[in-house]
């Protein structure tokens, strides 16, 4: 394998791995501020008792979010350092933003949320998780920004060989960031939907058989997160629409490549299902099952337009940005070679797939939690909790799976031309990659992805304690009568306040 090839793997795996707590913790904050807020209006101890226990399983994700997040920023140096040359005078404001958010905003109004438990007034204390919560949505703003900059440069001007910032309002209301913000947060939620309803489904299964006050705590996350699930879903479909129809404009080569639609066609059929080898671009041996003229709907709002292929993309690509790749020796092999504007088809087309179906079987998970705890009903089948457990990977699943296909879906650019903004603004990846050997590339690799799966097992582990605890691991013994001490109520107070 080539430098390029080992430094997309690194990168890939890193990123993915991250993005596993990313969404949860998005989700699950903004949940557990809801719960907070629920207890300081109505006094009611299952809030509290449910803003403990979710508020506990947070701060495992967070922190491990926090520590795997470190290494994204990092890479850019190790192995993607012509890249960041490149693109630094741009991509470095919207990433120094988050930064700011992410280490004093974030961090500070968590430490006090955390800390602040018999220490801060009810309502102070509760404006500290609603700002941290809000402060992991700014985050994702600001990286989102910075992403959507690599998939349609605008706010900048080409000098010296390289893209100089014009106008950071622009970077930050980029038409692409504008889509992908509400999908993202929709797919964060729909992640958090899946995690309570697969631990509430378990623990309600553990209590079925006694009459715990606690049946309650699970019973109301359970619907709590089905509802969330389902809600999520409809806002994907509908921010997921308006995000295609931008890409059709924007990047036609991916939205062909999701559909294997290798040939134009007027009115263009959307494909369900593909039969065959969709790796080769004439897709000469692939027979789909589609629903004719949905596609030109899907891109256009209009069941008769025209949808082009991949075939005629190529064409028009060479045409704009050139048949080989410049005569570089930086660009190892690829020098001079022709340059391949097709994705990789298997993972663009069925990536899309996954994503969708998936994200689909989630919340059909959620609708049926709902219909089995209608009218007060607790489940009683053996077989739900572990179709819930396992319906917690489901969203996960589709959330990768859509970021492998959006970014795999613009390759051969790692910043993809603005078809009708910014000249000259764009770079092949094979150019993006540092000047390293392959073997200080396969070190980091092997080293980075032990160190994850360590972190994995790690954050499993403790997920895994703390939801096996309940409830009673989270929440404060009762205080002793005031015969037994003023003292010791005094310790066992601080002593848990600190402890969170």
């Amino acid at each position: 394998m080539e430098v390029l090839d080992l430094a997309r793997w690194q990168f890939g795996i890193t990123t993915v791995y991250h993005f596993l707590m990313v969404p949860l913790t998005i989700g699950l904050s903004i949940l557990v501020a809801g719960m907070q807020t629920a207890w300081v209006r109505t006094g009611n101890e299952r809030y509290l008792k449910m803003t403990k226990f979710w508020g506990k399983l947070l701060l495992v994700n967070f922190a491990m979010g926090v520590v795997t997040g470190i290494v994204q920023e990092f890479q850019f140096g190790m192995n993607w350092s012509a890249y960041s040359r490149f693109v630094g005078d741009v991509f470095g404001a919207p990433l120094a933003m988050e930064g700011l958010v992410a280490f004093f905003v974030e961090s500070t109004f968590l430490g006090l949320w955390i800390f602040g438990w018999d220490r801060l007034p009810k309502r102070v204390h509760l404006a500290c998780v609603w700002a941290f919560s809000l402060a992991t949505v700014a985050s994702a703003y600001f990286i989102l920004a910075a992403n959507s900059w690599m998939q349609h440069p605008v706010g900048a001007e080409f000098v010296d060989g390289r893209p100089t910032m014009t106008s950071i309002w622009a970077v930050l209301t980029n038409n692409t960031a504008l889509a992908a913000i509400p999908h993202t947060i929709a797919g964060a939620f729909s992640v958090v939907a899946a995690f309570l309803v697969g631990i509430a489904a378990w623990r309600l299964w553990r209590k079925r058989r006694e009459q715990d006050e606690d049946r309650q705590v699970w019973r109301s996350s359970l619907r709590l997160g089905a509802w969330t699930g389902v809600v999520a879903f409809a806002a994907l479909a509908v921010t997921g629409d308006v995000q295609g129809k931008l890409m059709f404009e924007q990047q036609p080569m991916k939205m062909a490549s999701a559909e294997a639609l290798c040939h134009t066609e007027r009115p263009a059929s959307f494909s369900i299902l593909a039969v065959g080898d969709v790796r080769d671009a004439n897709c000469e041996n692939v027979k789909t099952f589609s629903v004719p003229a949905l596609l030109s709907f899907l891109a256009h709002n209009d069941f008769d337009t025209e949808v082009k292929g991949i075939e005629d993309l190529v064409g028009e690509y060479q045409e704009r940005y050139g048949t080989h790749y410049p005569d570089d020796p930086a660009l190892g092999e690829l020098a001079g070679q022709p340059i391949d504007y097709v994705p990789n088809l298997p993972v663009t087309y069925w990536g899309f797939r996954i994503m969708i179906g998936f994200g689909a079987l989630s919340a059909a998970v959620g609708v049926f939690a709902l219909w089995l705890t209608r009218k007060g009903q607790i489940p009683d089948t053996k077989w739900f909790p572990r179709v819930a457990l396992l319906s917690i990977a489901t969203p996960f699943i589709a959330n990768s799976a859509g970021w492998i296909f959006t970014e795999m879906g613009r390759q051969p650019f790692v910043v993809v031309p603005n078809p009708t903004g910014v000249d000259g603004v764009w770079m092949f990846t094979a150019q993006a990659v540092s000047n390293v050997s392959i073997g200080e590339v396969w070190t980091s690799l092997i080293s980075l992805t032990v160190l994850y799966a360590v972190l994995a097992v790690v954050e499993v582990f403790l997920i895994a304690k703390y939801v096996r605890g309940g409830v009673e691991g989270v929440m404060p013994p009762k205080k002793p009568e005031p015969d037994e001490g003023e003292g010791a109520d005094k310790t066992d107070d601080d002593a848990l306040a600190f402890a969170y």
